[in-house]
């Protein structure tokens, strides 16, 4: 059962909300200070992920209430403030703060306000940009992602993949998280899955109740290309937090990325917002996260960089270390890719009418993966073997694989038709081509007049018996 938590990304933007907003100026009675701290002992008590510490925390709560401790103050804000200060000084969790709630217009529980709530909302998602600040790339072919929150995934993962559809021709990688003060677990995974190609276990989380824990794996798919293999470094600051860490802990426990700048800001418990009256709110953390390598988290310690330097200069740093992993990854890649080639090229020398189409299949197929070659390389490859080099058996095979790669593609069968008709294969050429009216009609496509007219032109010369 998912379980009903605000995230902390949405925690995060309630933040930033409410720290460009001057202090209310609300005087505050001792009667409504009572019934806060009531509350807020009620509500830690029921939620807190760890129940000793809940116990604790309220009793320290009646005790400083009693004590007077929260007798001098008269506004809203610097309350919200102490209270949060006493909470932490018991259970050292940096999630768990007091905020004021943002001024409404329109009262509490009517229709109005449900509708004002709806339209901050909107505006507050739509100046986000569910955390996508910046892309762009470096010299040096350097991607940078400038990311500010993990935002839900249905909201999260089409800007998620738009903005990796522009870091995937890049020979590094650099993740900008210095100010990014977190969000969505399920955002944290989706994006991690963008640098695996395995199934990969990167987090689990306890939640209090139900008293389980849910595992986090890397996805099988996302909405664009995965980079498994591209160098990959992220910048951190010591108000990096919560998913953010969650991010850069997976990557460093996975070895799969190299950590720039300062120790994060250390909070590993995630949760959600509780209102305690009309005009405070308080995050209560319900779970802990669980490193599936280290068994531990980064509560109260933070995720610490491989490489230490201040956040200012953490960029420059990045890109120095990106542009060396770019330079070898570009080489590695050329080596592997010339074998390859060359593996294609021997096949295709090697092809005669009586051999198997194996091989070359399998070359194209690992040059496809590769991302060397696509259907209309393959298609112009065909072309070549066919027209400029003379070699219509070989042509003839290369299509062949085309159709097998691409067997929806109405242009491949087509071309493959022809490829058929060079050498005598009248019948076959004629299946060919019909097969990719077929298609055409399926897919509306708009060449379909030109394949019914060489489906045409192919019946005539089967039924002429000449090529």
């Amino acid at each position: 059962m998912k379980k009903p938590f605000l995230s902390s990304l949405l925690f995060c933007l309630f933040t930033l909300f409410t720290f460009s907003l001057r202090a209310q100026d609300v005087a505050i009675t001792a009667d409504f200070k009572k019934a806060t701290v009531a509350r807020l002992s009620d509500a830690i008590n029921e939620r807190y992920v760890f129940p000793d510490v809940a116990k604790a925390t309220g009793e320290h709560l009646q005790k400083q209430l009693s004590a007077g401790v929260f007798n001098k103050y008269t506004d809203l804000k610097a309350f919200a403030d102490a209270l949060t200060a006493e909470v932490q000084s018991i259970n050292h969790d940096k999630h768990m703060r007091i905020r004021p709630l943002p001024p409404r217009e329109a009262p509490p529980d009517t229709p109005e306000r449900m509708i004002e709530d709806q339209l901050v909302q909107q505006a507050q998602m739509r100046e986000n940009n569910a955390g996508f600040r910046e892309v762009k790339k470096l010299d040096g072919n350097i991607g940078y992602l400038d990311l500010r929150g993990f935002a839900s995934p249905d909201w999260g993962a089409p800007m998620a993949d738009a903005y990796m559809k522009l870091l995937a021709t890049s020979d590094a990688i650099i993740i900008d998280l210095r100010k990014n003060g977190g969000g969505s677990p399920e955002m944290v995974q989706y994006l991690c899955s963008y640098f695996f190609d395995k199934h990969v276990h990167l987090n689990s989380l306890y939640w209090r109740e139900g008293d389980e824990t849910r595992e986090f794996w890397t996805l099988d798919k996302v909405g664009g290309q995965k980079m498994p293999e591209v160098p990959l470094f992220i910048l951190t600051s010591n108000y990096t937090f919560s998913g953010a860490e969650e991010f850069s802990y997976n990557m460093q426990t996975q070895r799969r990325a190299t950590l720039i700048g300062e120790t994060t800001g250390g909070g590993a418990n995630p949760g959600g917002g509780v209102p305690l009256n009309d005009k405070l709110m308080v995050f209560i953390p319900t779970g802990r996260a669980i490193n599936p390598i280290t068994k531990t988290n980064w509560e109260g310690v933070g995720v610490v960089p491989e490489v230490m330097t201040t956040a200012d200069e953490a960029l420059e740093k990045g890109v120095d270390l990106a542009k060396e992993a770019a330079e070898e990854f570009r080489q590695k890649n050329k080596e592997k890719n010339t074998v390859l080639f060359k593996n294609l090229t021997a096949s295709l020398e090697n092809y005669t009418a009586n051999s198997t189409h194996e091989p070359v299949f399998n070359s194209l197929k690992k040059c496809l993966d590769a991302g060397l070659l696509d259907e209309p390389a393959i298609n112009q490859m065909g072309y070549d073997y066919l027209m400029q080099h003379q070699k219509p058996t070989t042509a003839e095979v290369i299509f062949k694989c085309n159709t097998l790669l691409f067997p929806v593609s109405a242009n491949v069968f087509d071309s493959y038709g022809e490829a058929l008709a060079t050498n005598g294969k009248l019948e076959e050429s004629l299946k060919s081509y019909q097969k990719a009216v077929e298609l055409a009609e399926a897919s509306n496509d708009p060449n379909l007049p030109l394949f019914k007219e060489n489906r045409k032109k192919a019946a005539e010369k089967a039924k002429a018996g000449k090529p």
